[in-house]
């Protein structure tokens, strides 16, 4: 039956409002139910006017329904009830996504006789009770203006307001007060608006799971376009500006990519069965699917180009509006002493363009970024215009690439990187990178699309914070710097191919240097760096960098010295461009024992063996002046501690200290450093419960650990975690530690798979010790667990290296050759697999 039949029935027999709600309950579920069919035929705009349609529809039918049960068979003309319903916000804008808030306006006359009040309440309860998620104001039409003045929240909203239903009298009052309030104090709203949007860009940045509202790009930045226009100008839609503030061409690819993400919001909303804006990894599969993407990567790839495309054209217009309306006279008089030439300022570190200038050719614009002073710049919305507008040829003229060549030189380009993505040419000037723009990296462990961690590079490159590789960069001749650089810049464009990014990279950067007129042997170095760029970071984080093997191994595949050091270089601005926080002093430790490891390695032609290397640092040990006051007993001990891999790991000094410490212990002693990262050393004589410590903390996520024994069966356990803790939570960790002396406390390692298929043993790794390694998914107590069976097997654990992702493990063991272990090793595969 016609719902509208049904409610009359109710009515006429003097129902309930429970009964009423309910009806509209139904209908609104059923409407909801066919909502996944109805976006499979109407996607993007046309979905969301024709679902704000249809709510409208609801709402009118409401309204009616509480006149009819107000006034009866008596019912007023609908224009002498003093009452406006009328939409605000996403509704307002027609762009109501399916589980978004409904936001309403009631606006009204207060009028004797007509209960205005008693209406007004009686639709909200009837709209509440029918299961819509209502945001609503109720304000009479004089009190609008004042509202508008306490916050800017709410003179925003009131910008998108929409007439539903009601008074069309009340309603053409209220626009009166709406323009009004539009008129009033425009600039102080503007800039209010405007410097709220660069908190909220600074929030949301681009991410590869981006936030479709709030992300710089996102639907936000829309909404502020709009804002500004109907303030200034007045307009009802952004498209009424066409020809005056952009052109046909450039509002048709702005709306294309609104379009796109229209399609997505809604798309996230029906999957989610809820209001989610953000673009989640679990989602992305099935939104692919629904908006007929071939894939995922897809899928992510165009949200950000799009995203790009809403970014840099409302970053654009938006000044060009409001430039000419809050200049102050003071701020042109400056120009004018600031001019580079006509049309371009050079004004408190940033570059400004006027927007009645012509178009700059590319050339002319790349030589006035070569001409400045060497140093960071900020650009404004003119001068970014005029990138992304400019006429680039392909391929690109000989003045352009020396042009490009001296940008390079500079020690200042990130700057320029970014204005370059921000403009959309930087795949143009670079052709490397066509293949990679908006590429996201699901792997984990980066952060930002291969383009942008590629600048973020180049960025850290040019900004290095330790002291120690800083010097190795300023050592560095120009022409190595210049190498260095678009090494940094150029080592991921390798990407989005079937074949191996690395082999694929080295190909494409070659041909590049080779055109920036460096020698052969820089060339050839590039190659090696790009091919290489992910091994000294996999070694350093992944391999015992103690030993020989590995070393060897290293270097044959780095050559030399100057690689050596320039791809050090290369890691730490790789890893530093990953992500905020990602480079810890945990990572920093391990490339430099790398570093110098592998330097020692290469400034020795003669092969260096564990026995050779042994007693270079036991000569350094007894060379101490610390040392010769030791015992001559106490010398002896130290010197026939039976690991090698201690005397590799540690300075002369440490070996000491260590060993001091290790002598004043009589059953247990501890230390826990929190200073860079929480790291623990345990000294004991009596059993340890290593698998209930490791359980307690997994939580802190461990990095390495190093077991071994000392002398006078005294065992020394080193275990650095990659996270921290800070106050109180130290104390709480050394109560763990103390606890873990108690050998009958056990913590259930539950649900731990791991298949024979992810284990390998290496037998051969060294005289002294084999070599576990394991690669499987990452599983809390995984450590733990592994820890309980190599105690249950008798095995020594000499040390242990650590190296996680959200997603996978990949953990190194060296198992010191004692018990026959490498006669059983089927027994270490069925242990660890049951």
């Amino acid at each position: 039956m016609d719902i509208k039949l049904q409610i009359e029935d109710v009515i006429e027999q003097n129902g309930s409002d429970f009964e009423l709600s309910k009806l509209f309950k139904e209908y609104i579920k059923e409407y909801k139910t066919s909502l996944p069919e109805l976006f499979k035929s109407n996607q993007g705009k046309d979905f969301l006017v024709k679902h704000t349609k249809q709510l409208d529809s609801i709402i009118k039918l409401m309204y009616n329904t509480i006149l009819r049960r107000t006034f009866g068979n008596y019912l007023p003309m609908r224009n002498s009830i003093p009452i406006s319903v009328v939409a605000l916000g996403s509704y307002g804008r027609e762009q109501l996504c399916v589980h978004s808030d409904i936001d309403l306006l009631i606006v009204y006359h207060e009028i004797e006789g007509y209960n205005s009040k008693q209406i007004i309440e009686k639709l909200f309860y009837l709209a509440l009770d029918s299961g819509l998620k209502l945001g609503h104001r109720v304000h009479e039409v004089s009190d609008l203006f004042h509202a508008s003045q306490e916050d800017i929240t709410i003179r925003t909203s009131l910008m998108e307001a929409r007439f539903i239903t009601g008074s069309s009298f009340t309603w053409h009052a209220t626009q009166r007060e709406l323009n009004k309030i539009r008129l009033y104090k425009q600039k102080e709203f503007i800039l209010q608006k405007v410097e709220e949007s660069q908190l909220r860009r600074k929030k949301y940045p681009t991410s590869m799971q981006p936030n479709i509202k709030e992300s710089v790009g996102g639907l936000r930045d829309s909404n502020l376009i709009f804002w500004v226009a109907q303030t200034i100008f007045g307009v009802d839609s952004l498209r009424d500006l066409c020809g005056e503030v952009f052109s046909d061409d450039e509002y048709k690819e702005y709306r294309i990519a609104l379009e796109l993400l229209f399609r997505l919001r809604s798309a996230l909303h029906i999957i989610s069965g809820k209001q989610e804006d953000r673009l989640q990894l679990q989602i992305m599969p099935e939104a692919a699917k629904i908006l007929g993407f071939k894939n995922e990567q897809k899928l992510v790839s165009k949200i950000l180009e799009a995203q790009w495309r809403i970014s840099n054209f409302t970053q654009i217009f938006v000044k060009k509006m409001v430039r000419p309306y809050i200049e102050k006279q003071a701020y042109i008089t400056k120009f004018r002493h600031n001019r580079i030439q006509k049309g371009i300022y050079l004004l408190e570190n940033r570059i400004y363009a006027s927007f009645n200038l012509k178009n700059l050719s590319i050339d002319e614009l790349l030589e006035i970024l070569v001409n400045l002073e060497d140093k960071p710049y900020n650009f404004d919305a003119g001068f970014l215009k005029q990138f992304t507008y400019t006429n680039i040829t392909s391929p690109l003229k000989p003045s352009t690439h020396k042009l490009i060549k001296r940008l390079l030189q500079k020690n200042n380009i990130y700057c320029f990187l970014k204005l370059f993505y921000d403009s959309g040419v930087l795949h143009k000037l670079f052709h490397n990178f066509k293949k990679v723009m908006f590429l996201p990296q699901f792997d984990g462990y980066h952060h930002y699309p291969v383009d942008i961690h590629s600048i973020k590079c180049v960025e850290a490159l040019e900004n290095i914070k330790e002291p120690f590789i800083k010097n190795l960069h300023d050592e560095l001749s120009d022409d190595e710097k210049l190498l260095l650089k678009v090494v940094v810049l150029f080592h991921d464009t390798g990407k989005g191919r079937k074949q191996d990014h690395s082999e694929v990279g080295a190909k494409l950067v070659a041909p590049y240097i080779k055109k920036l007129d460096l020698s052969e042997e820089l060339q050839k170095r590039a190659i090696v760096l790009v091919k290489h760029h992910v091994h000294m970071s996999g070694v350093a984080f992944k391999e015992n960098i103690h030993n020989e093997k590995t070393l060897y191994k290293f270097m044959s595949n780095v050559i030399d010295e100057k690689n050596l050091k320039l791809l050090y270089i290369l890691t730490y601005a790789d890893i530093n461009g990953v992500g905020k926080d990602i480079y810890t002093s945990f990572y920093s430790k391990l490339l430099y024992e790398l570093y110098v490891n592998a330097l020692e390695v290469s400034q020795n032609s003669d092969r260096i063996t564990d026995a050779k290397r042994r007693l270079i640092i036991e000569k350094r040990v007894k060379n101490l002046e610390e040392f010769k006051l030791l015992p001559k007993t106490f010398q002896k001990k130290i010197l026939t501690i039976e690991s090698n891999l201690f005397f590799f790991k540690h300075s002369p000094q440490e070996i000491i200290k260590i060993a001091k410490k290790a002598k004043e212990t009589k059953e247990f002693q501890y230390f826990a450093d929190n200073e860079k990262s929480l790291i623990i050393e345990i000294y004991r004589k009596v059993p340890l419960n290593i698998g209930f410590l490791l359980s307690t903390l997994s939580h802190l996520d461990v990095g390495t650990m190093e077991i071994l024994t000392l002398f006078d069966d005294i065992k020394y356990f080193r275990i650095e975690f990659k996270k921290n803790v800070y106050g109180a939570e130290l104390m709480d960790v050394e109560e763990i530690i103390e606890a873990a002396f108690d050998m009958d406390r056990v913590v259930e390692n539950k649900n731990i798979e791991i298949k024979k298929e992810e284990i390998t043993i290496d037998c051969d790794h060294s005289l002294a010790h084999a070599e576990l390694n394991i690669n499987t998914k990452n599983q809390i107590g995984l450590l733990a667990y592994m820890m309980d069976a190599f105690e249950k097997l008798g095995i020594n654990i000499a040390s242990a290296k650590i190296h996680s992702t959200k997603y996978k493990v990949r953990d190194s063991f060296l198992m010191s050759k004692q018990n026959n272990i490498c006669n059983n090793v089927e027994k270490i595969y069925d242990l660890l697999t049951k």
